[in-house]
């Protein structure tokens, strides 16, 4: 006889079914796995044997044979080993009144039978409901996690000998021994952290404008200039500006965490929008994910959030380029051997950088470095890159009396982030019938439908492309710039003033403007 349960695994941050197969024969005695898994999951046998030995379960010395269908697919991690043990006693008759085909199970197993948490549940327990389960048995620890999935039925399981009594009864009968977890008794999640505030920032009222702008309209953001002069000061407090997340946006996020394993037990939900900031010397790898057993990387952990690059010029070029795809698509793909893993990569690219190696070019009273050595700088940064970005400032340091001058009573973040969430809410009824909410992310093709230019507007415009010899990627991504000015603004149409600031924000001519 066959008995067969249900299960998930993760395909990049997708969960796939994957049904759990046992067969019990006459024959020399021993148990094979098979449906390609990989090595924690051929491990998983022992791990299955001896904690249903210690569950007070004898099992008969038989042949068994477990599948995990589909068997094209390369089945990893330590999950399995809960449904492999369900399956195992149900095959050998220890199990009543299960409804297989209505749950799924997930869970790694101790030798003592405690049932212990696993990565990717998220995505997983979502899969489960779309496929019309009614439950999913999960780990404990788990449970506030596979909670933020609505309308599905989680049972948190401790330890094996529990997850046994639970299934010898019928199901309502079942709730006695382990009670689904209770939704309304689940604390409100939260972050409380406090954002750093742009009213610390004294002067630069330009580069707060530029850098709200880029908020707004989740556009790509490089700031350039000598060190000192608040460039990482002013990057760490864009996240304080940023829209809140929406719910669907916080399932997203919160499921590449998990996926990552890097989600709190305490913090079930990504609430905030990430921020990143990795330093120069990352790998690849850590930036964009891969691995031998792939894992997302930085672009993707940063997905609806920030991704900042201090020191944006000491990075590898390679480790630069690998940016082109997430920049463009908004996900990355990452091939291995055994499967080709695509993740998400929606973030918002905030950089900062010299202008040369000493920091001070142009100012050739302090900059000491030969053209050449500037040109090798800068060079890091290809041109497809750049071509990539969005809006580009120059940070200049203060002038003294300018600082003597300060009075404070700067834009705090707050004031800002009530004009960043107005040109958002306009974006939101804009594009409220497209898959996108932001102006940054208007296709080409559709640029002409949602900004439409006047007469005057399309020649000054047109006049721009020829004299600042762009491309045609830097064309449209003027054009939508200067549609989120005109909505940071709370401006109807895009005229020649938002046109013309929109052009001000190209690279300056030492970097390739």
């Amino acid at each position: 006889m066959v008995y067969k349960v249900y299960s998930g695994r993760v395909g990049g941050v997708f969960g796939d079914l994957i049904t759990v197969e046992v067969d019990a024969s006459a024959g020399l005695p021993g148990f094979e796995i098979i449906g390609l898994p990989g090595s924690e999951v051929k491990e998983s046998k022992d791990r299955v044997r001896v904690a249903v030995k210690n569950a007070g379960i004898t099992i008969p010395s038989m042949k068994v044979t477990i599948n995990l269908s589909p068997a094209d697919e390369h089945k990893a991690g330590a999950g399995f080993d809960l449904p492999i043990a369900v399956a195992l006693l149900g095959v050998f008759g220890q199990i009543h009144s299960f409804e297989p085909e209505k749950t799924l199970i997930l869970g790694e197993l101790s030798l003592d039978g405690v049932v212990t948490s696993v990565r990717g549940v998220l995505p997983i327990v979502k899969m489960a409901k779309e496929k019309g389960f009614e439950r999913v048995i999960i780990p404990k620890d788990n449970a506030r996690e596979a909670a933020m999935i609505r309308d599905i039925e989680i049972i948190p399981v401790s330890d094996l000998g529990t997850l046994i009594a639970y299934l010898q009864v019928p199901t309502e009968d079942g709730r006695h021994v382990i009670a689904p977890y209770d939704r309304s008794a689940m604390p409100a999640v939260a972050d409380t952290t406090p954002d750093e505030d742009f009213i610390d920032v004294v002067g630069q009222a330009g580069v707060k404008r530029a850098a709200a702008i880029a908020a707004a309209g989740f556009h790509h953001f490089l700031m350039t200039g000598p060190p000192g002069t608040g460039k990482s000061l002013i990057a760490s407090r864009i996240p304080g500006i940023m829209p809140k997340l929406t719910y669907e946006e916080s399932l997203e996020v919160t499921g590449i965490f998990s996926v990552a394993g890097k989600l709190s037990k305490n913090s079930p939900l990504i609430t905030k929008r990430p921020f990143f900031s990795p330093h120069h010397g990352a790998s690849a790898q850590a930036i964009v994910g891969g691995g031998s057993m792939a894992r997302p990387g930085l672009v993707s952990l940063s997905h609806r959030g920030i991704l900042f690059l201090d020191e944006m010029a000491e990075f590898k070029r390679e480790t630069l380029d690998m940016l082109r795809q997430p920049l463009e698509d908004g996900k990355i793909t990452v091939s291995r051997a055994k499967q080709t893993y695509t993740y998400p990569a929606k973030f918002m690219l905030v950089g900062a950088m010299n202008p040369c190696p000493c920091g001070y070019y142009p100012d050739r009273n302090r900059c000491q470095c030969s053209r050449n050595a500037i040109e090798r700088y800068l060079s890091k940064i290809s041109g497809p890159i750049l071509d990539r970005i969005d809006i580009c400032v120059e940070v200049s340091r203060m002038d003294p009396a300018e600082i003597a001058a300060y009075k404070g009573g700067d834009v705090s973040s707050e004031e800002l982030r009530k004009k960043v969430e107005a040109a958002v809410l306009v974006q939101s009824k804009r594009y409220e019938n497209e898959s996108f909410k932001f102006n940054s992310l208007l296709p080409s093709s559709k640029i002409h439908k949602y900004i439409p230019l006047g007469k005057e507007e399309y020649d000054y415009a047109y006049s721009l492309y020829e004299n600042m010899n762009l491309s045609m990627r830097s064309f449209y991504k003027m054009i939508k710039v200067a549609r989120t000015i005109a909505d940071f603004d709370g401006d109807e149409k895009v005229t020649m003033k938002h046109l013309s600031e929109a052009s001000l924000y190209r690279f300056p001519e030492y970097i390739g403007g």
